[in-house]
């Protein structure tokens, strides 16, 4: 094997079969729930338990979530929905997922907003991951292909004909930003295996070696996307520098699912945990092969700095079309049971009620202002503004929304029973006296009550939460950077105006004796 020489000429992209897969025929067209189910049991490397998973869409561990897509890709068919799901490519007149739609008006932007309200509402705010949201991403690195093409000849074109391999198939995607947690006090120059690294160029490619986490949908989607967080960016080592895309089943790629949160193994449903469980995986790269065709950017730290926040301006904006959706069913949850027990009136749960509906209207007025300062990128598509304050926002009032919730249930989140229970004869007349709510019975009390332990305290709703903390990056960095770039010039000037000018003393007073 050739190890990477830095020093030598990079090489550039090859034509090869992958080249030309990419680039060939219109596609699939938009996917069915059917399609979507076979397409999964590709042949990749799957594990769960210490098990290889040979059919994802049949596996109990998966079925659930991978029927709730089904069922959801299935909508782009209806129509009712087709219209506001789908759009007409006009190079090709397919008609495309609405989330693949390159905005270049404020109308297409908005219409993609209302395509992304749709398909949130219907999973209540608990798909992160949606298609929805990774194809916008797609969408930035089909617009970032010029600065690509201008680093790296060969590079923007691979980041289109991806794009378009992408939205002509339908594909539902994942990416895979951070790096494994293993010694974060150490550089990965000094310990590769810190960090996924090119192994050697060729005429085939790159190889790379490493592993990515938190992989989230890997287990779930067609393909993943391979870039850096922003923490990452700035590499010591070159090497360690890349881009690229590949399909979940490429040889050498293994993927290692963590524990499902969707069980039921002691009568509880868990409807939103099997129904939205999107799965986080570890993504290990033994040596596998990048096609040139998939490479978009390679060696170039300040690249990948600035391309981080150009890809992800619509999924950024898309993000919090989801968090709304999430706040407005943690309150809506938090109004029902407030109202199950009797609690609805009380000033001070009335007051956490309007905050938790603040939060929600905030959210909303984030993406008002997002399209208000939407600006014309260099490609000509049309981006949304900057949201880095509300997404510091949003992660900074995860834990209030969550605690309201909590609050308000209080202990009747712990001590509810099961569906078992509720259908035992001994324990029924029990069940109906002692914990029913107001104007409610036990059985609908208890379903209401398991939901809101589900979005808050199980294993599911930990999960929730955390992701809202930590995916949108690292909280201190982004006030950080927040601070560094604020424009505070202005005000700035007017202060240093006021003190350089010597304040007048005060005339003395007399004081009487």
């Amino acid at each position: 094997m050739t190890r990477l020489d830095t020093s030598a000429p990079a090489k550039g992209p090859t034509t090869g079969p992958a080249k030309e897969q990419l680039a060939k025929g219109p596609g699939k067209g938009l996917l069915t729930g059917d399609r979507y189910r076979a397409e999964l049991n590709d042949g990749r490397e799957l594990y769960l338990d210490g098990a290889r998973v040979t059919d994802t869409a049949a596996h109990p561990a998966f079925k659930p979530a991978v029927d709730e897509l089904a069922r959801l890709l299935d909508l782009q068919h209806d129509p009712a929905h087709h219209e506001l799901l789908t759009w007409k490519d006009p190079d090709t007149g397919a008609r495309l997922a609405r989330g693949y739609q390159p905005p270049r008006t404020l109308e297409e932007l908005r219409v993609q907003r209302r395509s992304a309200e749709f398909w949130h509402a219907e999973s209540l705010g608990q798909h992160g991951r949606s298609p929805a949201f990774m194809a916008s991403i797609a969408v930035g690195v089909h617009d970032f292909r010029h600065q690509l093409e201008n680093a790296r000849p060969g590079f923007g074109a691979n980041a289109e004909a991806w794009y378009r391999h992408c939205a002509a198939n339908d594909l539902v995607l994942s990416h895979a930003l951070g790096d494994p947690q293993i010694d974060r006090s150490t550089d990965p120059v000094d310990d590769p295996d810190l960090a996924l690294r090119v192994l050697e160029e060729n005429d085939q490619g790159i190889v790379v070696r490493g592993a990515k986490q938190l992989t989230t949908l890997a287990p779930l989607a067609h393909e993943v996307l391979v870039y850096l967080s922003a923490s990452f960016t700035q590499r010591r080592g070159e090497q360690f520098v890349v881009w690229f895309a590949l399909p979940l089943n490429t040889p050498g790629l293994v993927t290692l699912c963590r524990e499902p949160l969707g069980s039921s193994p002691w009568g509880h449903a868990h409807p939103l945990g099997a129904r939205f469980d999107e799965q986080d995986a570890m993504l290990f790269f033994d040596d596998v092969t990048v096609p040139w065709d998939r490479v978009f950017l390679l060696r170039d730290g300040e690249l990948a700095r600035r391309g981080l926040g150009r890809i992800n301006a619509w999924s950024a904006y898309i993000g919090h079309v989801r968090y709304r959706e999430r706040l407005r069913t943690l309150l809506a949850t938090a109004t029902l049971v407030a109202e199950s027990i009797g609690v609805d009136g009380f000033r001070n749960i009335q007051e956490d009620l309007g905050r938790l509906a603040g939060y929600a209207e905030l959210t909303e007025l984030f993406l008002d202002a997002a399209e208000a300062r939407a600006t014309v990128t260099d490609s000509g598509l049309l981006a949304p503004g900057d949201t880095a304050a509300s997404r510091v926002w949003s992660a900074e009032v995860a834990e209030s929304a969550v605690a309201i919730v909590r609050g308000i249930g209080a202990s009747g989140l712990l001590m509810q029973p099961t569906e078992n229970d509720l259908a035992h004869p001994r324990l029924r007349p029990h069940l109906d006296r002692y914990m029913r709510g107001r104007g409610i019975d036990a059985e609908r009390k208890s379903r209401l009550f398991r939901l809101a332990w589900e979005l808050t305290g199980d294993a599911f709703g930990q999960r929730q939460h955390l992701y809202e903390y930590v995916h949108r990056g690292d909280l201190a960095r982004n006030r950080i950077n927040l601070y560094k770039r604020y424009d505070q010039s202005a005000v700035r000037e007017r202060l240093e105006r006021l003190i350089d000018v010597p304040a007048q003393p005060a005339a003395p007073q007399e004081v009487s004796p």
